[in-house]
């Protein structure tokens, strides 16, 4: 599988960290009262790998993230932290393929669902309704457009280190009836003078709220909007719990 974020790993971190800011509460509160191990889909650089470390204090955590660029960061993080080295272990491998325990407590995708189609959703559904133990939850948020179509280019991160500062920018159009393909742009400036630009490109599969119910339904779970409107989050646990 080609690493879609090999070129553009070293702005994701810094340039997500703001949105990791604004998830964090709501998602502490979802992990409270669960017990480990918890996966972390798409850990990408750790943010979110350390929220959950905060929030369920002594869980294990298997983070799962297929982007060697990515990894690289999370791993460092993880090893710069004894609390988190104790007990977060780094898998390579993407979440459907990854080596996981057979019980789990909650399993967290934050920004990530976009990435697997529909065949590969249903595999996520179906371990989740075969592996989470009694109380245990799934958190993930849909993020916009949760249909095709057309997203103008807009300046989404702004980050000075040092000398430099760093723009990203992106914008999306329609690739069939159920995903977009993101257009991303990252501008490199130092002393304000633009030193670097960087394009990437890759697909996502949209999802909107109705479809997600359906979907999870087949699998005997339901989704809970959970935290702000605006943050698209959702709790998962089996229907009726």
């Amino acid at each position: 599988m080609a690493d879609q974020y090999e070129r553009s790993a070293e702005f994701v971190d810094v340039m997500i960290a703001p949105h990791w800011a604004a998830l964090a509460p709501s998602l502490s509160q979802v992990l409270r009262d669960v017990t480990g191990p918890i996966v972390d889909v798409g850990a990408g650089g750790g943010q979110g790998t350390r929220v959950i470390a905060e929030a369920v204090p002594e869980a294990e955590i298997v983070a799962v993230e297929p982007s060697a660029a990515l990894r690289s960061v999370l791993l460092a993080r993880v090893n710069e932290s004894a609390e988190l080295r104790d007990r977060v272990t780094v898998l390579p491998e993407g979440f459907l393929e990854a080596a996981l325990p057979q019980k789990l407590g909650a399993v967290v995708a934050m920004n990530v669902i976009g990435h697997f189609d529909p065949v590969g959703r249903q595999r996520i559904w179906s371990l989740l309704a075969e592996r989470l133990v009694p109380g245990g939850r799934a958190v993930l948020n849909l993020q916009p457009p949760t249909e095709p179509m057309t997203v103008p280019e807009s300046r989404f991160a702004d980050v000075r280190v040092g000398r430099r500062r760093y723009e990203g920018w992106g914008r999306a159009e329609p690739a069939g009836p159920d995903r977009i393909t993101w257009h991303m742009t990252y501008h490199t400036y130092h002393d304000d003078q633009l030193v670097d630009e960087l394009e990437v490109a890759y697909a996502w599969w949209v999802l909107d709220e109705r479809q997600l119910k359906a979907e999870l339904g087949g699998h005997g779970l339901a989704p809970t909007p959970t935290g702000p409107a605006g943050l698209g989050m959702y709790l998962i646990d089996r229907a009726g719990a």
